[in-house]
Formats: C-alpha cells, structure tokens, sequence
C-alpha cells in the first residue's frame, strides 16, 4: 500500500499533526519556561511506545528516539480518556530528571489502542533542596524534588485530584506546575485528534502498516548514512570541568566501531557514576534517547532529509557499564545530567569527526546554561520563582561557513526569552545582553560566538541558580588547524571593588543593587585561520566581533588606522607555521593530560572497576587528591596504594594490580 509517495504523505500528515500538538502546548503553557523558552517535546508512537514523529518548528531537539514502552508496560488498564505520567528518572527510564514531567495517552479505535500520544514539559521547579531543584551539589535523587513513578494522571477524562493535591504541597509554585501539565494534556488530546483523522484517511490497517513503515524508512536512511562512512574504529575523550563539589573533572570516552551500516558506541573508560548529580539515567538501554542525541545531530547534518523517529536508533549500540556516569544505579543524583548529556555529544561528534572530517563541524560551545531567579517582588511582596533566559554559546564553524553566534548547534532549540517578558514578570533589571567578542574558536572558518548576559537584582537574598554551568576549563576544540573557543565565565559584580568570580559554581544568593554576569563559551574553530580571508577578518573587526589585537594575534591579520595592512598581514602570516594534528583542544587540556595521560586513565578504571560501585566514587577522589608530583599510570598506582593504606576498609581484591597491567 505503501509506495514511496504514499509514505511520505503519511509522514507529511504525522508531523503536522504533531506541530499542532506543539502550537497547542506552546499557546496554553503558563510558565516562561515552556511558553518561551520551549523546553518541552511532544510526539506521536505506535502501539509499541516508539516514537514515529515529532515536530521541527517548536520544542526540545532530544527525543525523536524516545520510546515509552516501559513506562507504559507500568501501568495496567489503560481506558479512552485516561492519561499517565511520571517523572522518576528510576521508573521505565521515560524521565531522566524529575522537573521533566512525561504524560501519555492511548489512542483507541474500536475498543484497541493503536497508537499514543507523549511528550514533557520542564517543571519550572518540583521542590527539593534548591528552588528549580538542580545543582551539581545535590548528591541523592531525594534531594531533587517529588518524583511519581507511572501512574494515572487522568481516569477516563478526569483528573486525579489527589495526585495534584500531593504536587501543589511539595513544588514551589504549583500553579505553574498544574498550568503546564494541563496545557500538556491539552496538546495530547489534539494528538488523539490528528491520529484519528489519519485513521479514517488511511483505514485501521492501512495506518498501522504505514507507521511501521516510517520507522523503517528512517533505519534505511540511517544505514545509509553509516554505509557511506568508512569502516573503522576511532577513539575520543572530553571533560565536564567538574565531576562534584570536588572539582575534579569528569571523563567520556568513546570507542566508536563502524562497520557496514551498523555503528557500535562503546563508552566503557568513561568514569564511575559521581556523588553529584551529573549522572545520565540511562538504566542500562543500548539504544536510550539521551545517549543517541548526538548521533540524530550528525544524522541529520550528513542527510538534512532523514526522517527523525525511533527508527534512526535501530543500527547503533551503545555499551554503558553498569555503575558508570551513563548507567547509574539509584539512589544517584542524575538533575544536571543535561550538562553531561553536552559533554557526552561532544564526544560523539570529536569521534565521527575523525570518521569524516571533510564534512563535520567543530565542537560547539556544550554549555546551554539555564539561569533561574527566586526573589520577592518589591511591586507585589509576592515570591517570584522563574527561568530568566538560556545563555547558550556559539555553533563550531562548518565545513562551509562560520559557526553560529550565540545559538550553538545542538542546544539552538532553546529559545530566549524577550527582556520585556522576563522583566515584566520577574523583578530584576538586564544591563547587558549579547554577543561576547573573541570568543569564538579562530579558523579559516571561525567558530560562533559566546553569549554574555548581565542583571541586577533588587530584593535581598535573591536565589540564582545557573545550571549547566561548564567550560570554564576545558574549552570546545577546533579541528583540521582551527583553534579552540573561548572559555565560559561567571562573575557578580563585575568591574567592581567587589568583584568575585565563581567558576563553576552554579549557585548564588545576591543582595539589593548586585549584578551576575554570565557567559557562555565560544564555538570551536575549522581550518587554518591564516587562510581566512583578510575582508572576513576586517568585516568582524567593524561589526565588534573581533578585536584588533585578537585579529593579528589570531589571524595575522594588522590593522593600520583602522584599515587592513596587507604588506604587514602577509609578512606577519609568513612567518607563521600551520597548526598540525586533527584537533586543537587549548593550553588548559594539553597541560591536564601531560599528567593524566591516556595510559593513567587505564590504570585509574582498572582499580576503580574492580571495586563495589558505592567505593568508586570515593577512591576517584581520594586518588585525586594524593596525585599532586606524581604522572602517568604508575602515579595513579601509587595514588591509589596510599588510598588503601589511609582506608583499610577499601575492599582491594587481589586481581586489581593485574588488571591494570
């Protein structure tokens, strides 16, 4: 029935049925953080609870592989009208923090559920220890706020009061929550709609054929898209800055095996799940959503055609060991796993990048920080709670173009939010809000610039939190001679005798008159910036993206009264000597790894892994702290031996040196 034509009817009539459920969502939302920011996914499935589409013009990027099944398997009974939900990250593995509140709904026809209709909204807050309930500080998922196994939300049409009763006395601004979660069964029960008019369009049969169809298509699109690369394993690693309030970094690492049209993802060496709550819930599934989002972004930049549904997980694998950062076992914190989740697509792409560098972007800046505000409003006295703006860096330069400024590839989705909006409903004052210069990676094509935004607040003991905060350290690399971006910063009171820089901290309190500034990271840079043209340098001197200083230090390019030097500019890129390698990765990485090396981090997962899981995490630290003079594996051999000579109580079963040989 279904030729070529006919299916990509089908496709046609199933996203715009789920672009409706998204215009549905965003126009009936109540919180900024929704109705403006869109962080939020609505989707159609099958009868399995397989994603087969979701909309391209509204909404979270994340999740076009996104099953439910074993979230909908956990409920029992499922009637017309009735609507689940949850948002236990340890639950059906649906959920992956609890401010993402999922819902889904049966769609019936004759008495048989042939289809559902899904999606999330980001809780604005859902109680816990910190108002919007994520920080790296937390360290146990009860620190994170109320969280609903799956369960019926509404029972044939009729919301469950209690449940709501049970969510308004533990969030901190309920009508938020609720407004949110009943726009949300708004934009299901459009679904429901859309997916009975395919039915009487298509027939019973003819729809549930067509659906398979359409997953299938996509796996074919995404085999195809894996045939045309070449056979070959390649390795890669990057770091979140800081694994916990120790400060240490946090490791992935990939080994990317692609043969044929299937691709393996082997995250083994990435480190021990953290006693913080950068954790990635992904219970152990070989084709979760959240540890594929990076391969849909190179999916579809290689095939801007391929259709986006749970068919494109089909050929990959991916190999989490149980216990990791990317599998952990409960009771682990797992709030701010969207900053690992940036890490984590920054490996992704640092590995196909090697794969085909003709055709793959550098990194992009992998730091979307959501910045939130708890204060009282002078003008009403009433406690305001609410998401001020995403601080999202630039995209790494393309094979063809400069990167994008202050929307950096794979968190572009989230929009900002007007100043008049977020002033009009939140009391604080923007003094600064745009692009940061010299941020962006240099390159013969330059990598997007960095976004920096500044406010002030008015009402003491103002709570910021500014979740995601990272590369502040390691910076997003450039490939092929480009240059790595600049570094992300956060700073109250800047340019003041009371300063103070907070790193990665991404918690604050502020008084009356202060003011935080934020900035982003840059993108990386692509190519040899002494290739890039002189007039491109020029034109980004004028429009105040680059300075002159950073145009001849970076581009050698010398300006004279105002005007490029071409004699100096040539002479000056004479003397200068090509970049060599496939990446750059900045000063502050390449000093890192002089001491932890490749063969230190063996060593260091050799130890680690032969320990019980709730051990690692500790001897992480601990042989952290005892590595200061000490290098390479044998410094991480005799780290750990001190650890086990300060700890007796260190289970240290005998194969471990072995292991590590």
């Amino acid at each position: 029935m279904f030729d070529r034509t006919n299916l990509q009817v089908l496709a046609n009539h199933a996203r715009a049925a789920a672009e409706n459920m998204a215009h549905t969502l965003h126009r009936t939302a109540h919180s900024a953080f929704v109705k403006e920011t869109q962080d939020f996914t609505v989707m159609l499935m099958d009868r399995s609870g397989a994603t087969f589409a979701v909309p391209m013009e509204l909404g979270a990027t994340w999740y076009p592989g996104l099953s439910y099944h074993r979230a909908i398997a956990m409920v029992d009974d499922y009637r017309p009208g009735d609507v689940a939900f949850t948002n236990d990250p340890y639950s059906g593995h649906v959920a992956t923090h609890a401010p993402d509140t999922h819902l889904w709904k049966p769609v019936f026809v004759d008495g048989e559920i042939i289809a559902w209709t899904g999606g999330h909204i980001h809780n604005t807050d859902m109680g816990g220890a910190v108002p919007a309930s994520l920080s790296r500080a937390l360290t146990e998922i009860h620190q994170e706020g109320i969280r609903f196994p799956p369960m019926k939300l509404v029972r044939e049409g009729v919301f469950d009061d209690a449940i709501l009763r049970i969510m308004s006395t533990n969030v901190r601004k309920p009508d938020l929550n609720i407004g949110d979660i009943k726009a949300l069964v708004g934009a299901l029960n459009t679904g429901e709609r859309k997916i009975q008019a395919m039915v009487k369009k298509f027939g019973t049969a003819g729809f549930v054929e067509g659906v398979a169809a359409l997953l299938d298509h996509a796996e074919a699109q995404a085999r195809e898209v894996l045939r045309a690369m070449p056979d070959g394993t390649w390795e890669f690693a990057d770091y979140a800055d800081e694994d916990s309030v120790e400060a240490n970094p946090c490791r992935l690492k990939l080994r990317l095996t692609i043969k044929d049209d299937e691709a393996v993802l082997d995250f083994t060496g990435s480190d021990p799940q953290l006693g913080s709550s950068l954790n990635v819930p992904s219970g152990g599934d070989p084709r979760h959503t959240m540890l594929l989002v990076g391969v849909y972004y190179v999916l579809y930049t290689l095939n801007p055609k391929i259709l986006l549904n749970t068919g494109l997980t089909r050929p990959f694998t991916c190999i989490t060991p149980q216990g990791s950062v990317l599998n952990p076992v409960h009771p682990a914190a797992v709030g701010m796993r969207s900053l690992t989740c940036a890490r984590l697509r920054s490996v992704i792409f640092g590995a196909f990048s090697q794969a085909v560098p003709e055709r793959l972007p550098a990194a992009p800046a992998g730091n979307n920080c959501i910045v939130n505000v708890m204060t009282t409003d002078e003008r009403t006295s009433r406690s305001v709670i609410a998401a001020v703006n995403p601080v999202v860096g630039g995209g790494g330069a393309m094979p063809h173009r400069d990167g994008t400024n202050g929307s950096g590839a794979d968190a572009a989705y989230l929009k900002n939010t007007p100043i008049e909006i977020t002033e009009t409903e939140t009391p604080v004052e923007f003094v600064k809000y745009g692009l940061a210069r010299d941020s962006g990676g240099a390159g013969r094509w330059r990598g997007g610039l960095a976004t920096e935004m500044a406010f002030r607040v008015f009402a003491p003991d103002s709570r910021i939190t500014a979740r995601n905060r990272d590369r502040s350290f390691f910076r997003p690399w450039g490939v092929l001679g480009g240059k790595a971006a600049g570094l992300s910063d956060m700073v109250i009171n800047p340019g003041t005798e009371h300063e103070r820089r907070l790193g990665n901290i991404d918690t604050a309190v502020l008084q009356p008159g202060d003011v935080l500034e934020i900035r982003s990271a840059g993108g990386g840079g692509r190519g040899d910036p002494h290739q890039r043209e002189p007039w491109r340098v020029a034109q980004d001197v004028r429009r105040g993206y680059l300075t002159p200083a950073a145009a001849e230090r970076d581009y050698g390019v010398v300006f004279c009264d105002g005007e490029v030097d071409e004699q100096a500019t040539n002479e000056l890129r004479a003397r200068r000597k090509p970049a060599a390698g496939h990446f750059h990765f900045g000063p502050e990485r390449e000093g890192y790894e002089a001491q932890w090396t490749p063969a230190a981090y063996d060593r260091l997962h050799a130890v680690l892994d032969a320990l019980p899981i709730h051990w690692r995490f500790f001897a992480k630290t601990e042989i952290f702290r005892r590595m200061k003079g000490r290098t390479g594996p044998e410094g991480v051999q005799a780290a750990f031996d001190a650890v086990c000579e300060r700890f007796p109580e260190l289970p240290r079963p005998k194969p471990v040196r072995e292991a590590a040989e």
